[in-house]
């Protein structure tokens, strides 16, 4: 009998804007059609790959209400950007206004600016009593403007609170994603990993599935890996190579690429336009790269997704 269970994906959603900066509404619907047509367990709003930290707290809100109103899977939301504690509450409590189905915490956040090593448990222990009762939390390891990852002490504590229910991991070592999940066993606290390099390892060990950028490019490939990794080895190791070296290109000029690949290739988009960089940093050269990639990932599922 099969013991597979297919992994679930969770896409960091981009924010689309107008050529003149405006948050493009239209083309934001296309984008959850597509992430939904592409097999999304849920979607991701608000988070840094949404550019929130370049958003006032206004757009958030009116991002994230937008986006739980037009999709069919369930939405969760971070959002708190501030530094202080009362701002980032107060944040939150807007977010949780707009009603998504998880409030994600950004996990830098929650120690006092310079102070990494300080434990989050204070600020996450704020946080469960002014967030709504009902409404699960996760986390979210964001690499902006510093990377905090949560201490397995930090982990076991917050599951043992039952309020708790997603985790973006972001720690890229396998070992670690190991240990977290032994800490994880059990609970209704899922790992969802955002590297793509230790995907189909983490899939082995039990992570729930990905939530990673490079599913704004080809989320299809990452269905078609979630979806074999137990029941096809050799495919799977095949995708798993593919993907790692696409990945790379999310170090050249993201969220820029990826809206190049979204307005050119799919056609979801109506501009480029980030607010995070300036246009002429998306030279000829990386959008050549999102082509490429385009032709070799057309390749794969012509070939091995047939």
């Amino acid at each position: 009998m099969s013991t597979h269970s297919e992994k679930g994906l969770w896409p960091v959603m981009l924010t689309p804007f107008t050529q003149e900066g405006e948050i493009d509404y239209p083309s934001l619907e296309r984008l959850i059609a597509w992430y939904e047509e592409n097999g999304a367990e849920g979607l991701f709003a608000a988070c840094q790959s949404s550019e929130i930290f370049f958003l006032s707290l206004k757009e958030r809100v009116e991002l994230v209400r937008f986006v739980k109103s037009h999709a069919h899977v369930p939405v969760i939301a971070s959002g708190h950007t501030a530094w202080g504690a009362e701002d980032q509450i107060a944040e939150l409590k807007e977010i949780a206004s707009a009603g998504p189905d998880a409030l994600i915490l950004i996990t830098n956040r929650l120690v006092p600016a310079g102070r990494q090593q300080a434990s989050m448990l204070p600020m996450v222990r704020r946080i469960l009593e002014a967030a709504p009762q009902d409404m699960p939390l996760g986390f979210y390891e964001c690499p902006y403007p510093f990377k905090r990852l949560i201490t397995l002490e930090e982990l076991e504590w917050c599951a043992g609170t039952g309020r708790f229910a997603f985790m973006k991991d972001t720690c890229c070592d396998i070992e670690l994603i190991q240990k977290r999940l032994d800490v994880l066993r059990g609970t209704s606290f899922r790992l969802y990993n955002a590297n793509t390099t230790t995907l189909l390892s983490s899939l082995r060990a039990g992570a729930a599935g990905f939530s990673g950028v490079m599913m704004n490019f080809h989320m299809d490939l990452y269905r078609a890996l979630t979806a074999c990794w137990d029941t096809d080895s050799q495919k799977a190791e095949t995708l798993q190579g593919f993907l790692t070296a696409f990945s790379q290109i999310e170090r050249q000029y993201y969220p820029a690429n990826a809206k190049y690949h979204q307005w050119q290739i799919e056609k979801n988009f109506t501009s480029p336009f980030t607010r995070v960089s300036p246009a002429e940093g998306l030279t000829p050269t990386f959008q050549e790269e999102v082509r490429q990639m385009q032709r070799a990932a057309d390749f794969l599922r012509e070939t091995l997704l047939k």
